[in-house]
């Protein structure tokens, strides 16, 4: 058997030597100053495949951080972290494969806050207990201490309170499996009206300076999937009426940026962490800030006055960037 390492060395070979296949942008667009002060949030989705694309993507976000001489506060892993079969559970060499060296420590040393997708349920029966189980590990940095929680970040008076869910709700996650005609495993209906209450709980809490929630499923999406009806009848209005900034999302394997009318918070989905990218040809918004079918990473900076949060590609080009600032405004800067 070839060594997992000749095969990532070849694999990165075959994905570099091939821009049409990773749908890479190869022009360069105008963006402002990368800075190393204040919060600084690395994030992507839909990555575990073990693909070639997937190497890609962790090299050119590892060697963007290293280029910026950054140190990130977290590396937010957006959902579907592990696709098709896992054998050996939490001691399957996909582990140290697919996460601890496909995202060092070296480069990536806080903690990579997960949230479950519907492949981590759905590939793995039991899956989303073996990613609970593996955070309980000591040493790692995968960190998932539930199905959903809280976690705040804070650094020289700028404050980001991140409020992580679980969106695999029956409606969004459990319909019936084509092929065995069984309903495909969800969060169950107890499941559902506890994260409810929680979620409206934090949300009348004490926050920072920001509050970003984060699903693996979009709210509204001109993806493939287009929007998660349950979550645009429970979930936009809480995020409207509490006041958060931006909801951070994967599941359409693209990157986008929506702005919808009537609403304060930025939507932004970042799935172009591995799994094989799919057009936006049939958009349900039309006319929004960005939106394209691409292998990439998302870095937000975040500082007193303001959220920056730009998309890149595998070769570290600059895709878009927008500003949100603490009144919800927000403004397109490339």
């Amino acid at each position: 058997m070839k060594s997992a390492s000749f095969t990532r060395r070849r694999a990165l070979k075959t994905v570099f030597c091939s821009s049409a296949y990773l749908a890479l942008n190869l022009g360069t667009r105008a963006a402002e100053k990368v800075e190393a002060a204040g919060l600084n949030f690395m994030m992507i989705g839909d990555f575990g495949n073990g693909e070639p694309s997937q190497f890609a993507v962790a090299k050119g976000m590892a060697k963007y951080v290293q280029d910026n001489r950054l140190t990130p506060d977290a590396l937010l892993l957006l959902g579907d972290n592990f696709y098709k079969k896992m054998e050996g559970g939490v001691k399957s060499e996909r582990w140290k494969v697919g996460f601890e060296d496909m995202y060092p420590a070296s480069v990536f040393p806080g903690p990579c806050p997960a949230i479950l997708g519907n492949h981590d349920y759905h590939d793995n029966a039991g899956g989303e207990k073996t990613q609970l189980a593996y955070a309980a590990k000591d040493g790692t940095r995968w960190y998932m201490p539930a199905k959903w929680y809280r976690r705040d970040f804070s650094v020289g008076g700028v404050s980001v309170t991140m409020l992580f869910l679980d969106t695999n709700l029956r409606s969004v996650s459990g319909s019936k499996d084509a092929k065995t005609g069984k309903t495909k495993a969800s969060l169950t209906e107890a499941e559902e009206k506890e994260q409810w209450a929680w979620l409206k709980a934090e949300l009348g809490k004490s926050r920072g300076n920001y509050t970003f929630v984060l699903g693996h499923h979009p709210v509204y999406s001109n993806g493939l999937h287009g929007d998660s009806k349950e979550l645009v009848k429970t979930l936009a209005p809480l995020l409207q009426e509490s006041g958060v900034h931006l909801y951070l999302c994967g599941h359409d394997h693209d990157l986008q940026h929506l702005e919808l009318e009537g609403q304060r918070t930025s939507f932004v989905l970042s799935g172009g962490g591995g799994a094989r990218v799919r057009a936006l040809d049939k958009p349900t918004h039309k006319d929004q800030p960005y939106g394209k079918d691409i292998y990439g990473f998302s870095h937000i900076q975040v500082s007193a006055a303001r959220c920056l949060v730009t998309h890149y590609d595998a070769n570290r080009a600059v895709l878009h960037q927008f500003e949100k600032r603490p009144d919800f405004s927000w403004k397109a800067l490339a």
